[in-house]
């Protein structure tokens, strides 16, 4: 049984990818259930792109959890613990990492992303104080917006500050 997507969620990922943002998912879901999930959002082409929590704890102990996390785009049956991990070595990656969560157990992953984003209608307290930015209608595709706003901002910032010298 799957709870059904969000309507605009589909088209916000598609968004991301559009924009050049990389979407991966992190969930304690059965590795089916997120598999489906992901496919249906055309994040994943393949199931090589699955990483269970036990495959993490493999990869970690082992020290290839990097090698692991560049690859993959879905991660199912994952703890608290392994989002912290997959977070870091995301930006041992060179990636820039934003997290979304609701939960307490999202807030080291919260607090180690160089963007936090907690959910602020069914979101905990600790999640929301411990993010940077609080989405106030719990919806992926408000964070897609944001960006999209904050690069018009920042290209229009960038259109003054930087006149040609000629």
């Amino acid at each position: 049984i799957i709870d059904p997507l969000r309507t605009e969620a589909k088209a916000a990922v598609a968004d991301c990818r559009q924009a050049g943002i990389e979407v991966a998912m992190i969930t304690g879901d059965h590795p089916a259930t997120a598999l489906a999930i992901a496919q249906e959002l055309d994040m994943v082409e393949h199931a090589d792109q699955l990483v269970t929590g036990p495959e993490l704890r493999l990869a970690f102990d082992s020290g290839t959890i990097d090698q692991l996390t560049h690859q993959a785009r879905v991660f199912a049956r994952v703890g608290p613990h392994h989002t912290l991990d997959i977070v870091q070595s995301l930006q041992r990656n060179g990636h820039f990492v934003a997290v979304s969560g609701d939960g307490a157990n999202d807030a080291p992953a919260l607090r180690a992303a160089q963007v936090g984003v907690a959910m602020g209608l069914c979101g905990t307290d600790v999640a929301r104080e411990t993010a940077d930015l609080i989405i106030t209608d719990d919806n992926f595709s408000s964070i897609v917006a944001g960006l999209e706003e904050g690069r018009v901002a920042y290209a229009n910032v960038v259109k003054v500050i930087f006149v040609p010298i000629s």
